[in-house]
C-alpha cells in the first residue's frame, strides 16, 4: 500500500479533548430535566449517535420535536461549559499531533466563538492550518456538511485527506465528501460498533495518525 495522504483532519471533542465523562454528566443533566434516564458511560458509548434529536429521542422512547431538542441542547451545552475546565488532552495527543509530516486542521461540533479559544488554551493553534467549530445556536447535526466546507475553505482535495475522529458520523462524513477515515476507541463510541463501520479504528491517537498514513 502506497502512502497517498497529505493531511488530516482532527475531531476535537472526544479525540484530541478527553471530554466523555463531561458530555455524559451534560447529557444526563438535560435528561432530568425531562424524567429521562441517567445513562452511564458505557450506555452512552453504545447507544450515541448524530443527529442528536434522534439519540434523545431513542434514549426517551418518544419523539423529540426541534422545539423540545433546542431546550435540551441549550441545557446541555450549560452543563457541558461549566464543566470544561476539568477536562484534559488524550494522553497521547500531543505526541500524536507532533508524528504527522503533512498538514493539519481541527474541526469541531463545538461552538467555533469557543473552540477557537479553547485550543489556545492548550498551546495547539499553530498546529493547525484552519480551526473550524458550529456556527450556529443549535448543535448535534451531522458533520459531512462542514467536513465538505472545511476542506473547501483549506483548498484540500478529500482523497489527500483522512479524517481522526471517534464516532459513526466522522466515518459517514468522511465516505460523503470521499476523504478517509480512522476511528479512535477513547471517545465517545463503543469500539465493537466502530470496528463494525468497517474502517480502520486505532486504540491510540499515535496508532491513527500511523494508520491514516496508508489508509
Amino acid at each position: 500500500m502506497v502512502a497517498a495522504h497529505t493531511h488530516l483532519v482532527w475531531d476535537w471533542n472526544g479525540t484530541l479533548l478527553n471530554d466523555l465523562a463531561l458530555v455524559v454528566t451534560s447529557t444526563n443533566h438535560a435528561m432530568a430535566t425531562v424524567d429521562g434516564p441517567v445513562l452511564t458511560s458505557e450506555q452512552h458509548r453504545v447507544a450515541f449517535r448524530r443527529p442528536v434529536a434522534d439519540y434523545y429521542a431513542q434514549v426517551l422512547g418518544r419523539i423529540v420535536d426541534a422545539e423540545e431538542f433546542g431546550r435540551l441542547d441549550q441545557i446541555f451545552h450549560d452543563a457541558y461549559r461549566a464543566g470544561l475546565t476539568t477536562c484534559a488532552l488524550a494522553a497521547d495527543a500531543e505526541r500524536a499531533l507532533r508524528s504527522w509530516s503533512g498538514t493539519q486542521s481541527l474541526l469541531s461540533m463545538w461552538f467555533h466563538d469557543e473552540l477557537v479559544p479553547l485550543v489556545e488554551t492548550y498551546g495547539l493553534t499553530p498546529t493547525f492550518r484552519r480551526i473550524d467549530g458550529l456556527r450556529a445556536a443549535v448543535g448535534g447535526d451531522r458533520k459531512a456538511s462542514h467536513l465538505r466546507r472545511h476542506l473547501a475553505e483549506l483548498g484540500v482535495d478529500p482523497v489527500e485527506t483522512v479524517l481522526i475522529g471517534d464516532t459513526l458520523d466522522d466515518a459517514d462524513a468522511a465516505d460523503e465528501v470521499g476523504a478517509g477515515c480512522v476511528l479512535y476507541t477513547g471517545g465517545i463510541t463503543d469500539s465493537e460498533r466502530l470496528r463494525a463501520r468497517g474502517v480502520p479504528v486505532a486504540e491510540s491517537l499515535t496508532e491513527a495518525v500511523r494508520l491514516a498514513a496508508y489508509r
